[in-house]
This record gives structure tokens, C-alpha cells and sequence, in this order.
């Protein structure tokens, strides 16, 4: 079992013959994911990565029976895809785009609100169900099927805790990055629900950041409920107030928006919260016992967090 997608999840890509789409839907087609067709505008009745090209959202989900997208649009246009496929009453959007306007993410969480639309983004690395499905831009071959969730607003620590968990033989369920931007679809609270309810995922990571609430409204959550096994780690503990670092959100307009002041609250909660992300996997390891390294995998995995960085640069633009 996993959450979200898995080996019947029909996707389209919208933006789909675009430069940064292309190499992402033809390494996402190589692990394994069923992407039925693409959109792009203006295009539609063309082929791309063997598969087809329609101008609408509509049209392709009504001659493929397509049910989630992956949503690689340029910035100003990327809430007009992510609405379109809300009009077509798709069950998942995974929408990588970064710097989409605030004003614009606004609207979208509006049509969200009364849609059966889960919307995963933006500014996010994307899902992955380990060994079964991808959406995203994230290294599929550091992912391994296991019993460990991950949620994390950061893409480039999703993957260095998704390698921990492999190395020390645990793998994973399915791996969410709801992304660092201040108004996003998915939250902590809603993929901690998810996770408690699967039966495959024993343990959770999550991975938070300076700057928003999200993570306190996941402690005043993870404290109302009987809950699995939390490791979580905080980044941002040496940033300064008032300046942004890395995504939009994180930013510390408040003392409890600080990575402290979060750790303390997930703390309360009864996670454990680790001093480096380092620490991910062997925190995880230890609470669940009985787990063993992975052959083949580094056992200091961390400076796998610069190999991975460009990944991310290189295609949240979407240009």
C-alpha cells in the first residue's frame, strides 16, 4: 500500500513538449509511471514521447480516462493549468512550478476549496511511490520500496531522507515534497493523515523549514492523535529574521515561525526531532530496530544533498 499514486495512476503532463517536461516525463516513463498523454497548447493532434498531444485538459482526460497531472507550465500561466485540470475534476495535480505569484496561488486555493482536486505544489519536487509510480523531478533510483513516509517542504532534503531510509534498509511508502512556497495546495496535516491510515507506512519523516505555520499545525495535529512513529528535522536554525533563504516561505517574520520554536512545538508532540539532517535515517532506524543497511548505498549519505541541488534549479522555472 502508499498514498496518493501507485502503478494505476493514469497521468497527463501539461506543458508536456517543453524543454524541462521532456526529460522529466521520459525519466518518470522510465520508472515505471503510465503517462497517458500530454497537453500543450496548439499542439494537439502531434505525438511526443510516444504518446499523445492534446490542446485541452478536457480533451485528453476524456480520450485516455486520465486521472492525475504533472504540471510543468511557466510561472505566469502555471494557476491557469493548475485550474484548467481542476475544471476537469482530475483527482491529483502535482504542479513543479516554482514562482508562481502569490495573488495567483490565492485564486487557486479558492477553486480548491469546493473541487475533489488534491493539489500537490507548487514549488515542489513532486510524489514518488517507491518502486511503483513518479511524478516529479525527484532521483528515482534512491527511492526503494519500504515502510517509511516522508513528507517534506524541502525537495532536496526529501531525496537525502528518502537515501538515509534506503541505506539502512527501510525504504519507503510513497515520498510527498508539498513544496516551500507561502500558499500551496497539500499540507503536513493532510499527508499525516494519509500516512497514519496506510498500513504499509510504519514510520513518518517530515522535514520542515523557517518561515509559515505549517509545522505547529502539524504538532497541534500529531497531539490529538494516537500516532505512528515521527522523526522530523527543522532547517533554517541559523537564518536570520526578516530575510528570506531558499523558498518564498521561508522567511521568520515571527518567534514562531523560527526553527526553534517549531522543533519545541513538534517536541511536545511527542516526535523526535533531530539536530542534522544527517540524522534522518539513523533516528528512524533506531525506533523501529530492526532494520539493516542496504548493500550498494554510502553509509554517510549526506553530501548527496549538493549532487542532487541542480535538479531543482534546473527545472522549477520551467522556462
Amino acid at each position: 500500500m502508499a498514498i496518493l499514486i501507485d502503478k494505476s495512476t493514469k497521468i497527463l503532463v501539461q506543458g508536456f513538449t517543453g524543454e524541462q517536461a521532456t526529460v522529466h516525463a521520459r525519466q518518470c516513463l522510465s520508472y515505471g509511471s503510465e503517462i497517458v498523454a500530454g497537453v500543450t497548447p496548439g499542439k494537439g493532434g502531434t505525438v511526443h514521447l510516444d504518446r499523445p498531444v492534446f490542446d485541452t485538459v478536457a480533451e485528453a482526460v476524456a480520450k485516455t480516462g486520465a486521472d492525475a497531472s504533472l504540471v510543468f507550465v511557466p510561472p505566469a500561466h502555471a494557476a491557469d493549468a493548475i485550474l484548467e485540470a481542476i475544471d476537469s475534476k482530475l483527482k491529483l495535480v502535482v504542479a513543479v512550478t516554482d514562482g508562481v505569484p502569490v495573488r495567483d496561488m490565492q485564486r487557486v486555493k479558492r477553486e480548491l476549496s469546493h473541487s475533489k482536486t488534491r493539489l500537490i505544489g507548487p514549488n515542489c519536487p513532486g510524489v514518488i511511490t517507491a518502486g511503483a509510480c513518479k511524478m516529479g523531478i525527484m532521483p528515482g533510483y534512491v527511492h526503494k520500496p519500504g515502510r517509511v513516509g516522508i513528507v517534506s517542504r524541502s525537495g532536496t532534503l526529501s531525496y537525502e531522507a528518502a537515501l538515509q531510509t534506503t541505506t539502512f534498509g527501510l525504504g519507503q511508502t510513497t515520498v510527498v515534497g508539498i513544496g516551500g512556497d507561502p500558499v500551496n495546495g497539500t499540507n503536513f496535516v493532510d499527508c499525516l493523515e494519509l500516512f497514519m491510515a496506510d498500513e504499509a507506512t510504519q514510520g513518518i519523516i517530515l522535514i520542515g523549514e523557517i518561515g509559515g505555520t505549517a509545522e505547529h499545525e502539524a504538532a497541534d495535529f500529531l497531539r490529538t492523535v494516537k500516532h505512528k512513529p515521527v522523526v522530523a528535522y527543522i532547517a533554517g536554525r541559523s537564518a536570520p529574521a526578516g530575510r528570506r533563504m531558499g523558498h518564498a516561505g521561508a522567511i521568520v517574520s515571527s518567534g514562531k515561525e523560527t526553527a526553534l520554536a517549531k522543533a519545541d512545538a513538534l517536541r511536545s508532540a511527542g516526535v523526535i526531532v533531530v539536530q542534522s539532517p544527517a540524522r534522518l535515517g539513523q533516528a528512524m532506524a533506531n525506533v523501529l530496530k530492526d532494520s539493516k543497511p542496504e548493500h550498494g548505498f554510502a553509509a554517510a549519505p549526506f553530501p548527496f544533498v549538493a549532487a542532487m541541488r541542480h535538479v531543482e534549479e534546473s527545472v522549477y522555472n520551467c522556462a
